[in-house]
């Protein structure tokens, strides 16, 4: 395993390069998986929201249009600024920010309500450290939730090759039963699972060999008929599509 302040920094340089594309990706803003999303937050009118990996703050402002007030934090300084471009665009006065590591968060014990992250997971080296932490700013009765992409356990490997293919700051996507792992020990009561499919165009950043390589998967499983990939890619007119397969797990932080 790398060193986790190596693959911090591997993170954030992707991150940076990736900064204002990543925002603009409207995928990351589609309305049927975030009202997924918020509905799983359970969020009230007074609730304080940590929205954890914020990325470019696009869960932390619509969670803002419902809560109380909204925190973001994200580990890459340039996916901040993004978060603030989007916050001064949309005239939400109800959020801060934070540059800061998900497994060691600058908050107090119990300073927020909900606390949730997406499609963070699979960037980290240690997601059962990030979900403790988690648990320690949440208050009693809050509620946490991760949302990422949860392939089945017959085609996590070649789901790992793929992502690594498209960003070498993936680490692994868990499993359903591995995420749901996490939680129990954890010590989190179990309240919610959901699950959808984001259809996504095979774009990406990646340089011209891996993206030979990303290509070629995808295309073997499509000449094949087998999924093997997991992610049910066919041939459309503007390229080659796929669907990512999400899960959102939700639990009460214990009293």
């Amino acid at each position: 395993m790398r060193d986790n302040q190596t693959h911090n920094q591997r993170i954030v340089d992707q991150f940076t390069r990736w900064a204002r594309p990543f925002a603009d990706l409207p995928i990351h803003s589609e309305e049927a998986g975030m009202a997924r999303t918020l509905a799983a937050a359970a969020i009230g009118p007074d609730s304080h929201v940590l929205d954890v990996a914020c990325g470019p703050g696009i869960v932390a402002c619509a969670a803002a249009e419902q809560a109380g007030h909204v925190t973001g934090i994200d580990i890459t300084p340039a996916m901040i600024a993004e978060a603030r471009r989007r916050q001064a665009a949309l005239g939400l006065a109800n959020i801060d920010w934070h540059v800061g590591d998900a497994a060691a968060l600058p908050f107090a014990d119990a300073a927020f309500d909900v606390v949730v992250t997406r499609y963070s997971f699979h960037h980290l080296q240690q997601p059962a450290a990030a979900l403790a932490e988690m648990r320690r700013v949440c208050r009693p009765g809050g509620r946490i939730v991760v949302i990422d992409a949860t392939p089945s356990p017959e085609t996590q490997i070649a789901y790992d090759r793929m992502e690594l293919l498209r960003d070498p700051s993936h680490t692994s996507a868990l499993t359903l039963d591995q995420l749901r792992a996490l939680g129990r020990d954890a010590g989190l009561e179990e309240v919610l699972i959901d699950g959808y499919r984001l259809e996504a165009l095979l774009a990406t950043l990646a340089d011209e060999q891996d993206m030979a390589a990303l290509t070629a998967m995808f295309e073997g499983d499509i000449a094949s008929g087998e999924d093997r990939i997991g992610v049910a890619a066919w041939a459309a007119a503007d390229g080659i599509r796929f669907r990512f397969p999400l899960s959102i797990v939700a639990w009460e932080s214990p009293a």
